[in-house]
């Protein structure tokens, strides 16, 4: 998934300190357009932020979820309608409920933290 360069982090926050923030900041760093997606939220770091996946300009090639998996059953919903089909799962963002979803809708699914993944990854030149 790391190959692919469109990315979506759903339920970025706008705060520094929140993982979300710092995944959507990492990607961006190394290179990876990334849009940010929170109902809640206009603009994170300067950027636009989209309540949903179907507001994007673009349809990503992977989505980061960093959301409540009783959030991500919707999103998956969504997802699978726009023939997205690669999802990362943020720990904290997934449990049976949401991989029996994913498995029914034929998603590549992942269980890992994006910023582990990408700790050894240099910036562009």
């Amino acid at each position: 998934m790391l190959a692919e360069k469109t990315w979506a982090v759903i339920g970025v926050s706008h705060k520094r300190d929140k993982y979300s923030n710092k995944i959507y900041r990492r990607l961006k760093c190394l290179g990876y357009k990334v849009y940010a997606v929170n109902p809640g939220l206009t603009e994170v770091e300067g950027d636009p932020c989209y309540p949903d996946l179907k507001s994007l300009p673009e349809k990503p090639a992977v989505i980061n979820m960093v959301v409540a998996p009783r959030t991500g059953k919707a999103i998956l919903q969504a997802a699978a309608e726009l023939e997205i089909r690669m999802i990362w799962f943020q720990p904290g963002s997934w449990d049976a409920d949401v991989d029996q979803i994913g498995q029914l809708l034929g998603f590549e699914m992942l269980q890992d933290c994006v910023l582990t993944a990408t700790e050894n990854l240099s910036h562009p030149q």
